[in-house]
């Protein structure tokens, strides 16, 4: 052998070792390739369980069946699922003739549609989209983002493997039509439907709406209905032509391209209730041992006790800055006010503000104010009343009289010697309260505060309470809780915002079950009405006075700040009832100081109380 042949010989060598090489990595590679495809999907599903699992708006509903709110998903869109078994097939074959054709016929991935894919991207030099199955669509959709890479397309292969590993064919669609997102932040088939056609049974969607719904996926944002221009129209009208091809639809039906959009009449739930329905959602969440979170994500439908009457006369009538003191020097009044039927225990409006928003302080039902004189009612006379020891008529001490270091004082600094019960909470006097408190013990009061609704700690366990020095505060549910039983002839009814929770198929998970109990006596209850009446009808809440029976009870508490005006007071409370609802309103200042009090005094609550009561059990 000669040099040159040599010399050829070794580059022939070389050569096949570099392609041997080649193939060895090339086969390395793959392998790694196909490796990672069956391996890294299985994980990533496996980890994540409850990607398969599809939030779903749920909803609030007032008492008559009007739907107040329907919550919005994380990603601030509407959700409502359906079954497959729910939609009509021409719908599901549409979708399938339009999406994924071999559906049926593939583990996954659609490998005629990934050739081709391919060969589009390589002469654009550019990855697309193209080739994607709807099992991949899913498996993008619930894992992965956008992205335009290779590593994303092989994610998205690999996570498509696993779901067909785990689901049935049945399921992996319905997953798709529920879970793909439908334009004008509306996620799945069902949404869709009601959203743009006002279409609530699927089965009764007609071609030209199928064939809309079908359009959408290739681009939400620009082939929704709503959408201003031609492109819907185009884009709807191909699909039909794709569903008359495929023999889905007759030549009769291809005159559903002659179809104008008709968009439904809005809907739209009334803007109420906003400290309502946080209440109400908390509370439902206490009842079923749901997070919030599951609450609001779950497709629950929450039936409340909202009034919508009573609740309009409330919220009209908190906009009217004329029914409250004027604001201070760098924060404007608040206000809280709860309506309560006392027949059922429902509350029938709520608002925790003046201008209350989701979310925001819920003034309604924080523990955190002092009630004042509307307090003597439930700690002392009514523990009085209940002892049999005295009557409306029982003569009490009123005099300037020091109880250890606690000297309470009269406002004004006048004292009578000795007055009526019924005399001393009509004009609100104070040594009166204190003195029969004594007489009465702490103990058996805080008793029966407590059968009311209204426990204490031991750092009540004193005579101050007398006139409302509750160490925690009340909130206005509790109030509203307590003079309850006085409008219920003694009978304690649960103060309750939620009648039911139901999921999204409509099996009950949670109901409300009444337990009312006989907490106090008739006698006392009717006699506590009828003081009450009078300080309405001629005492401190004379501003309450509406055209039918009202019993209740205004609480100031004073100011009590060094070289501020002994007239600035911190809250304003009237607390009462008629005959069918009861009610305790507070207004206050959510940051009492110099700068920030009020002068006005508690009829500005009895005066706004009687407004939005007789306006609610008006209409």
């Amino acid at each position: 052998m000669n040099s040159l042949q040599a010399k050829v010989l070794r580059k022939v060598m070389r050569g096949f070792y570099l392609s041997f090489d080649v193939a060895v990595i090339g086969t390395v590679i793959v392998l790694a390739g196909l490796f990672y495809v069956h391996t890294y999907g299985g994980i990533v599903v496996g980890r994540h369980p409850e990607k398969l699992v599809l939030p779903e708006s749920s909803i609030l509903v007032a008492s008559d069946g009007t739907k107040l709110r329907k919550i919005p998903l994380p990603e601030s869109g509407y959700r409502a699922k359906a079954q497959l078994e729910d939609m009509p097939d021409l719908l599901l074959d549409t979708f399938l003739a339009v999406e994924d054709r071999s559906f049926y016929g593939h583990n996954g991935l659609d490998y005629k549609g990934i050739v081709r894919a391919v060969y589009t991207n390589s002469i654009h030099m550019r990855i697309s989209e193209g080739g994607s199955t709807i099992t991949q669509q899913l498996a993008r959709n619930l894992y992965l983002n956008r992205d335009q890479t290779l590593l994303r397309k092989l994610n998205e292969a690999s996570i498509a493997l696993s779901l067909e590993k785990r689901l049935s064919k049945h399921d992996i669609l319905e997953l798709y039509l529920n879970e793909i997102y439908m334009g004008d932040g509306q996620f799945g088939i069902k949404s869709a439907a009601e959203h743009y056609f006002g279409v609530t049974d699927l089965k009764k969607l007609s071609v030209a709406q199928i064939a809309s719904l079908a359009a959408i996926p290739k681009g939400p944002s620009i082939y929704n209905p709503l959408h201003k221009g031609d492109l819907p129209v185009q884009r709807r009208n191909i699909v039909l032509g794709i569903m008359k091809r495929q023999g889905l639809i007759t030549h009769n039906d291809m005159s559903a391209m002659n179809t104008e959009y008709q968009q439904p009449a809005k809907v739209d739930p009334p803007v109420l209730g906003a400290s309502y329905m946080d209440a109400a959602l908390k509370e439902a969440s206490q009842r079923t041992g749901k997070t919030l979170g599951e609450l609001k994500t779950g497709g629950y439908t929450i039936v409340t006790g909202m009034n919508m009457a009573a609740q309009a006369a409330l919220e009209d009538t908190f906009a009217n800055p004329g029914f409250f003191p004027p604001d201070g020097k760098d924060q404007q009044v608040e206000a809280a006010m709860v309506i309560m039927d006392h027949r059922t225990g429902e509350i029938v409006a709520l608002t925790g503000g003046r201008h209350p928003a989701a979310g925001s302080l819920n003034r309604a039902v924080v523990d955190a104010r002092q009630p004042g004189s509307a307090f003597k009612p439930i700690i002392v006379y009514g523990p009085a009343l209940e002892s049999g020891k005295f009557s409306p008529d029982s003569m009490l001490q009123d005099r300037k009289i020091a109880y250890g270091s606690y000297k309470p004082q009269n406002l004004g600094g006048a004292y009578q010697g000795q007055m009526t019960m019924r005399q001393a909470l009509q004009q609100s006097v104070n040594a009166p309260a204190v003195w029969l408190l004594q007489q009465v013990g702490i103990t058996k009061a805080t008793q029966f505060a407590a059968k009311l609704g209204i426990p204490l700690t031991s750092e009540d366990a004193n005579l101050s309470i007398a006139l409302g020095g509750v160490h925690s505060g009340v909130s206005p549910l509790k109030m509203a809780q307590a003079y309850s039983v006085f409008a219920s002839r003694g009978i304690y009814r649960d103060a309750h915002l939620v009648r039911q929770v139901t999921d999204s198929k409509g099996r009950v998970l949670y109901a409300y079950r009444p337990d009312e109990r006989q907490v106090i006596s008739h006698s006392a209850a009717e006699d506590m009405t009828s003081m009450l009446r009078g300080v309405v009808n001629e005492g401190t809440g004379m501003k309450a006075r509406m055209n039918r029976p009202v019993a209740g009870k205004t609480g100031t508490t004073q100011l009590g700040l060094p070289g501020v005006s002994s007239k600035g007071n911190r809250d304003l409370w009237f607390v009462g009832y008629t005959p069918e609802w009861t009610g305790a309103v507070w207004m206050g200042f959510d940051r009492t100081d110099a700068d920030n009090y009020m002068i006005a005094g508690s009829g500005k609550a009895a005066a706004l109380f009687s407004a939005v009561m007789r306006r609610g059990l008006e209409r």
